[in-house]
């Protein structure tokens, strides 16, 4: 098919502004957050190997390999999550019949005694394993490394939550999660994925990542926000939070889609950092995972789309703010706006439309953003 030279030439040109913007603009966030993770894990390695001698069942895997720190998520610029592994949990069932979307709960498994559990005294009455009373645990060792730590004039422990969140040098928060990892088993509520008429992902990566699983994290759900009963209150103590980080990594190799989101990720730390938090690189995440689903061939994904493909980012993204709704990837009945203020995200919406104008409209745009 012949192009007209115009077209070629505008594709030449937004090519050329992308690597100018990658070079510059994504190259010094990820500059940034790289420098910034070191500087975090090295204080909570220390404060992670003092919990490690109180209490050996709660062993570091925090551990950097090939230069890079295995189970650290970037929340924002200043915000971070690490995820901290758990062993032995082998003598519970994993039970996920859909009444918590986005949790499950790990179930002693029929004939096993308590004794035989590396965490008997979390288990309770009816024989669940208690994310918060882990967790409690957990936060009690922390807060007792903290004031132990070499480094305690720069790190405090944040209170008014059951979660274990770190301040460290009054810049950066660190939350440290608990979780199991659960290898060759699937999730009941996300058994819809992939959709089947859909040619994305290949059938062998869709292996790769069923087989890879999951992580069940110990930490508060925005689900049991507003429950005052005590039935969901005792179902909340009891919640693991579904986790697919590794899984959604998975996806995004192949063409550009990494590098687009590295470009989502700059563009909403530069634009769209807002009052209360209604965007989060993790919104991104999960909108590029659809768009991939709409896009679902390599070519697509070339150098030459990545503007395109971002485009439509944006736009689902302004349909979902609108909406005030955001569907988790692997599990659609799990809203990922859910506790988020309906006037922030109208103020959002608002906000990533005067983007995504910018972008549409101005040839040079990616010269300015």
């Amino acid at each position: 098919m012949l192009v007209p030279p115009d077209m070629m030439a505008a594709q030449t040109r937004m090519i050329y502004q992308m690597n100018r913007y990658c070079a510059d603009r994504v190259q010094t966030r990820m500059f940034k957050t790289a420098t910034a993770i070191r500087e975090i894990c090295k204080i909570v390695q220390d404060i992670l190997k003092e919990v490690e001698l109180q209490e050996p069942r709660f062993i570091s895997s925090l551990v950097e390999c090939n230069g890079r720190f295995e189970g650290v998520e970037v929340i924002s610029p200043n915000e971070f999550e690490i995820v901290l592994y758990l062993n032995q949990m082998g003598v519970f069932n994993f039970v996920d019949d859909g009444t918590m979307p986005g949790c499950a709960v790990l179930k002693l498994s029929d004939g096993r005694k308590r004794s035989m559990s590396l965490w008997v005294e979390f288990i309770t009455a009816s024989g669940y394993l208690s994310s918060r009373k882990i967790r409690a645990r957990f936060q009690t060792l922390v807060a007792q490394a903290c004031d132990k730590s070499i480094y305690r004039d720069m790190v405090k422990m944040i209170g008014d939550t059951t979660e274990v969140k770190l301040r460290i040098r009054e810049r950066f928060v660190v939350q440290i999660t608990p979780a199991f990892k659960c290898s060759g088993i699937w999730p009941r509520s996300a058994a819809h994925w992939p959709l089947p008429h859909i040619p994305w992902p290949h059938p062998n990566i869709v292996a790769e990542v069923k087989t890879e699983g999951f992580d069940l994290l110990s930490k508060e759900s925005v689900i049991f926000q507003n429950k005052n009963n005590n039935n969901a209150a005792s179902m909340e103590g009891d919640a693991w939070v579904l986790s697919f980080f590794e899984a959604e990594n998975r996806l995004l190799q192949g063409g550009c889609r990494r590098r687009c989101l590295s470009i989502l990720k700059t563009l909403r730390d530069r634009h769209l950092e807002l009052p209360g938090n209604p965007i989060t690189a993790y919104h991104l995440k999960t909108l590029l995972l659809y768009e991939c689903e709409k896009h679902p061939r390599d070519f697509e994904w070339d150098e030459g789309c990545i503007a395109d493909r971002i485009n439509g980012i944006f736009l689902q993204l302004i349909s979902c703010l609108q909406y005030r709704r955001c569907p988790h990837y692997f599990l659609p009945t799990l809203d990922l706006f859910k506790g988020k203020s309906p006037s922030a995200l109208e103020q959002a919406a608002k906000q990533v439309w005067r983007l995504t104008r910018e972008m549409l409209t101005n040839a040079n745009a990616f010269e300015k953003l």
